[in-house]
């Protein structure tokens, strides 16, 4: 089974997923703004999200994650959840 390697900072609104996204653009450290603003666990470690193959993740999310490139960052990703902006690390 494939499996990738992502980070994600999790907020609720799709504006202050867009002003975190700008930032990103701007050169801010993805693990940084994760830690300091992602709703989800996983901003104790920088967004981290470990492996995870197809199936393990909601729709949206594991469509934007697959089809991002190793590097860059897409969103933001509405999900039942809130918006996630999505870097793929491996």
């Amino acid at each position: 089974m494939e499996k990738i390697q992502a980070s994600h900072i999790l907020v609720e609104t799709e504006e202050r997923a867009r002003e975190l996204y700008d930032r990103l653009n701007r050169g801010e450290d993805f693990r940084k703004l994760a830690a300091e603003n992602s709703r989800c666990p996983s901003s104790r470690n920088g967004g981290d999200l470990g492996y995870f193959g197809r199936g393990q993740m909601v729709s949206a999310f594991e469509t934007a994650a697959f089809g991002c490139p190793v590097g860059q960052v897409v969103g933001p990703v509405q999900t039942q959840f809130g918006y996630h902006l999505i870097k793929r690390t491996q």
